[in-house]
């Protein structure tokens, strides 16, 4: 069985991380999931995940935010460092809520069938801010969760993360979702073919 380390920068790209490792049809386990707020974290222990990864398959999962491109943020964050074989640095286009809004029809699961629905969520420009548009006309429960008006703003609601952690793991399809989002399909065949490669 192939052993698989995640360090991720919050509780709902963790849920993320731990589908897309539930849909490999290879044996594996999951041996360490490293997260804490932010991405300054995940920078700054680069070392540490280049060193696990000489052990295990190590995923490595942030959000692009407001780098100009993937490649420009892999870069920057790796340095002069090899990359070794088995670290998986995939990055979400633009934050992992764009991985979220892609499978349309866990969305409308979600929110129910009032919005549209961002054909090409890769583009947007703030995909949580598209998703918590969408939660204003969600079923109750779901919009209290998710969503909270402050001054006049959309902001994230007190059950963010637990809401969109339960749907991840229950309704969320990656597959589906990697049709509307390139970023995504890339991160998954990236996943399958170190898990294939790891000796």
């Amino acid at each position: 069985m192939t052993p698989i380390a995640i360090a991720t920068e919050d509780e709902l790209s963790e849920a993320v991380a731990l589908r897309l490792i539930a849909e490999l049809q290879e044996p594996n386990y999951v041996v360490h999931k490293l997260r804490k707020g932010g991405f300054g974290y995940l920078r700054s222990k680069m070392d540490s995940w280049c060193q696990m990864a000489q052990r295990q398959v190590m995923l490595v999962l942030t959000d692009l935010d407001q780098a100009r491109c993937a490649g420009e943020l892999r870069e920057h964050w790796l340095s002069a460092r090899r990359e070794p074989a088995q670290l998986l640095l995939r990055v979400a286009v633009r934050e992992v809520e764009s991985w979220a809004l892609a499978d349309h029809r866990a969305m409308r699961a979600l929110v129910g069938s009032r919005g549209a629905l961002p054909p090409r969520p890769d583009e947007l420009p703030d995909p949580k801010q598209s998703l918590l548009r969408l939660a204003k006309s969600a079923p109750k429960e779901v919009r209290d969760d998710l969503l909270r008006v402050a001054d006049g703003r959309l902001m994230q609601g007190l059950g963010y993360n637990a809401c969109l952690v339960r749907w991840v793991g229950s309704v969320w399809n990656p597959e589906r979702a990697a049709e509307r989002s390139p970023s995504l399909e890339r991160a998954r065949e990236r996943l399958r073919e170190a898990v294939r490669a790891y000796r």
